[in-house]
């Protein structure tokens, strides 16, 4: 089974990610511009089945076979231009969103090309970018008894780099795909996730996307 690295792993949404694929019996390595801090972070995880989760630096989380963005979107496109050559050819799944907190919500931000995926496309243009992970609160993706049954939305260009994702998506526990289309909806998808953060702010819960009509 492929070795999913997760750049920016150490935060609430990579480590939810992080011990979901893990519990689906894939081998995760946590980056972080601190490797010891992704190697703590790491050993306090506690995945279910037969995937591990180890920690390293970014550069070391390149190397996988399938690499996760999950770093702050400020410092996205920084991130995987430092590492295109390890990142070259393979499939990057891009979770990043970029928003800004106006009070009590949260409200997108629009970069030069759109999307957080668009840049991360542009700025790794030998590597295949598939968005995914988008609406899913980190504190149900991180404990594995929380219920959590959502649907992940996923978009981007390539075909079979799509489907690769979604059969990845569907061996994680409490998770579902939804191949939304191609990169041209990114914008629409990424910018949703201020609503549902916004909404569980609000309300104080932890809601998720499920879309009603479709079948599993």
């Amino acid at each position: 089974m492929s070795t999913v690295g997760i750049l920016g792993g150490t935060g609430p949404a990579g480590q939810g990610v992080g011990i979901r694929l893990a519990s689906a019996g894939y081998d995760v390595v946590l980056g972080s511009r601190d490797a010891e801090r992704a190697a703590t972070v790491a050993a306090k995880l506690s995945p279910r089945g037969t995937g591990t989760v180890t920690g390293t630096s970014n550069e070391g989380a390149a190397h996988c076979d399938v690499v996760v963005v999950a770093t702050p979107w400020d410092s996205a496109v920084a991130t995987v231009s430092a590492l295109q050559e390890p990142l070259s050819g393979k499939i990057i799944v891009s979770m990043v969103n970029a928003l800004a907190r106006e009070g009590r919500e949260l409200v997108p931000l629009y970069p030069p090309r759109g999307s957080m995926a668009a840049q991360i496309a542009h700025a790794l243009p030998h590597a295949t970018v598939v968005g995914a992970f988008h609406h899913l609160p980190a504190s149900e993706m991180v404990t594995l008894d929380s219920g959590l049954d959502a649907d992940v939305i996923i978009f981007g260009d390539d075909a079979v780099a799509r489907e690769s994702v979604a059969t990845m998506v569907e061996a994680m526990p409490g998770l579902h795909a939804v191949i939304a289309g191609t990169m041209s909806l990114a914008s629409a998808i990424e910018a949703f996730t201020a609503v549902c953060i916004s909404i569980n702010i609000r309300h104080k819960a932890h809601s998720y996307v499920k879309l009603a009509g479709l079948s599993h």
